[in-house]
């Protein structure tokens, strides 16, 4: 099993920048694909991104080009660097770490972009 804590988040301005971190124990991180997702006011939990144990990324349409996710696995950490944020970004941001069958989830960050 692998436990993970996320940090980082908070308010920020629309247009400003914010950087999410992702630490996980318990494991050995570097098999791990790591991703990001996040869950709004009444919608569904979705994916923000995807990072590989080979560093492979994968971006939902509309964090392209904006949000940028890393991985360090000597800290164990997961990162996910928010650009140019608007009030569409606002939510709950949850780690998550997948292998085989197996799912595990971090307890979530709060991100609430102003206008």
């Amino acid at each position: 099993q692998v436990q993970l804590v996320e940090s980082g988040g908070g308010l920020v301005q629309a247009g400003g920048s914010l950087r999410l971190s992702c630490a996980a124990s318990g494991t050995i991180f570097g098999i791990y694909t790591m991703g990001w997702y996040r869950q709004a006011p009444g919608k569904q939990r979705e994916l923000v991104a995807t990072v590989t144990r080979n560093g492979n990324t994968n971006y939902a349409n509309s964090v392209k080009g904006r949000f940028t996710i890393s991985r360090d696995n000597a800290k164990k950490t997961v990162y996910l660097q928010m650009n140019t944020v608007n009030p569409e970004d606002t939510a709950v941001y949850y780690c998550n770490a997948q292998i085989g069958g197996y799912v595990g989830w971090g307890q979530g960050t709060q991100v609430t972009v102003s206008s």
